[in-house]
């Protein structure tokens, strides 16, 4: 069989939803820095102000 199964994909827990989510390809290079499971959840912290001060749009 090849490549790797889900079941042995890293994972993180969403400080936003507290849900779980796993390893991207697309996060390959980048995982370390991957807080949020979504974009929405991503919003949501910044909304919030749980995101970097660097992320919010500037006006």
């Amino acid at each position: 069989m090849k490549g790797v199964r889900k079941a042995d994909l890293p994972t993180k827990t969403c400080p936003v939803c507290e849900r779980p989510f796993t390893w991207r390809k697309k996060w390959e290079r980048v995982w370390d820095e991957v807080k949020y499971c979504s974009e929405r959840c991503r919003g949501d912290a910044r909304k919030r102000g749980e995101g970097p001060k660097d992320a919010m749009p500037r006006s």
